[in-house]
């Protein structure tokens, strides 16, 4: 057996991949790339990625692997002639889907010869196995593209006399803690690799069959890597349960532990969460329906009175009247830097986010456009007021002015946030005032939904320990 030596990447994919990790660093508050090491730093690799957040995906698998990917696209973005030259000298495949255009469909026959090709040379190729990307929080059922090119390439090195680099099939998981919300949290996870060697026996007497066993086996793969409800029948409940309570669970993992929120894996949380969702769904279904009932109602209330559940949560908590007076000396001294970074970054910030608003044809496509919006808004409308300050002020001021653009842009968006939490709470206060019985609802439901979700945890708990005993 082979081993073909690292590929360098070209250096416009390099070019490419520097300007986005910028850029996802820029967009996202955090990048969490987990088992990045599963990839082999060289030979034959081909990656099976779920497709939650169309383009943004590959920029997040580029952005996390040292080595070039070579990504099959939709041959519609290979329609312009400047864009196909441009994806190709980036190393991207064309793959012809019957929604983009039936009568190409035959083509995918130079498709599958590309990609045999590019493992044959020990290249790392990128396919996204469900076809096309969806907004559900799962791993759809996957074709059989990905297996199919794997089983081709493993049954053509056993007889091929060149000495073929060995065939790696990772499964990749992309999980978006909020797909659309600009600095929101991302995680993707590398599983440990498909073997596809067991199922050549089986390819050479009955492909289709061995075909279905590893697509199954590399579906199961991905869906490992997801923070995914697949098999709920209510994953508006998981996604309700997190809303409501994931916040405290942080909370008190820092009182407990003392863990500080970076060490903290709200990710895991999620897995958590839906594991035991889908544990009690099996045992205890009624006590799930009951739970949702009572999270419906709480929501119908919030609604009613229209107050937002970070209100409510904030009331409950409470804050030591030490604590309120520093948050008001930071709020009042950070207002003078929030007007000044609210106005020199509103335009870039705002309005690609308008753009993606009317733009955006499905929710897949809004933090795509939003992120392809900034990446050409921030430069532009900063590179204009940067001119115009030394234009009127010379260069001096010109740098310094330069300087203070990002950070005080992420000073205003994190003040802004801060606004709306008090908007929200004063709302809740004028409630409590007016309608004192009706604000007292809302605290008393809230406690007691999160009494019911204490004890269902507890019970989680102590039935897994004991399976694992």
């Amino acid at each position: 057996m082979g081993t073909a030596p690292p590929e360098s990447p070209s250096r416009l994919y390099a070019a490419v991949r520097a300007l986005t990790r910028f850029w996802v660093w820029f967009f996202f508050k955090r990048v969490e790339a987990r088992h990045p090491e599963r990839v082999p730093p060289a030979g034959a690799v081909l990656l099976c990625i779920n497709h939650p957040n169309n383009l943004i995906d590959s920029l997040l698998v580029g952005a996390v692997l040292p080595r070039q990917v070579h990504f099959l696209a939709t041959a519609a973005l290979f329609r312009s002639r400047w864009m196909a030259r441009f994806l190709r000298a980036a190393g991207a495949i064309p793959v012809y889907r019957r929604q983009d255009d039936p009568d190409q469909m035959a083509r995918n026959a130079e498709m599958f010869a590309a990609c045999l090709e590019a493992l044959a040379q020990g290249r790392l190729v990128g396919i996204y196995p469900e076809g096309t990307t969806h907004a559900e929080a799962r791993v759809q059922r996957i074709r059989t593209g990905a297996s199919r090119i794997a089983l081709a390439y493993e049954a053509s090195r056993a007889d091929d006399a060149r000495s073929l680099p060995p065939l790696a099939v990772v499964p990749v998981g992309l999980t978006f803690e909020a797909r659309k919300s600009f600095r929101g949290r991302v995680l993707v996870s590398f599983g440990e690799p498909v073997p596809v060697t067991p199922h050549l026996g089986q390819y050479r007497d009955d492909p289709r069959k061995a075909v279905e066993a590893l697509t199954t086996a590399i579906q199961w793969g991905m869906e490992a890597q997801v923070v995914h409800v697949d098999r709920i029948d209510a994953p508006e409940v998981v996604r309700a349960i997190e809303d409501l309570y994931r916040d405290d669970l942080v909370r008190e993992l820092e009182v407990e532990r003392e863990l500080s929120p970076t060490e903290i894996d709200t990710l895991r949380l999620s897995r958590t969460i839906v594991a035991a969702v889908r544990l009690f769904r099996e045992r205890e279904p009624e006590r799930v329906e009951a739970l949702w009932q009572r999270i419906q109602a709480y929501r119908g209330m919030l609604a009613e009175c229209r107050v937002r559940d970070q209100a409510v949560r904030a009331r409950l908590r409470g804050r030591p009247a030490r604590s309120r007076l520093r948050s008001s000396w930071q709020a009042l001294a950070g207002l003078p830097v929030f007007v000044y970074g609210a106005t020199v970054n509103a335009l870039p910030y705002f309005g690609p986010r308008w753009l993606s608003r009317r733009l955006a044809r499905k929710e897949t496509d809004y933090a795509t456009v939003r992120l392809l919006a900034s990446v050409v808004a921030f430069p532009l409308f900063w590179g204009a007021e940067v001119w115009l300050v030394w234009r009127l002020a010379g260069l001096g001021w010109a740098i310094a002015f330069t300087l203070s653009l990002p950070v005080t842009g992420l000073v205003a968006y994190h003040y802004l946030h801060g606004l709306g939490r008090f908007r929200a709470q004063l709302r809740l206060g004028i409630l409590a005032l007016t309608r004192h019985h009706a604000a007292s609802r809302l605290l008393v439901e809230r406690q007691a939904i999160l009494a019911e979700l204490e004890r269902a945890m507890r019970d989680y708990l102590a039935a897994t320990t004991r399976e694992r005993a």
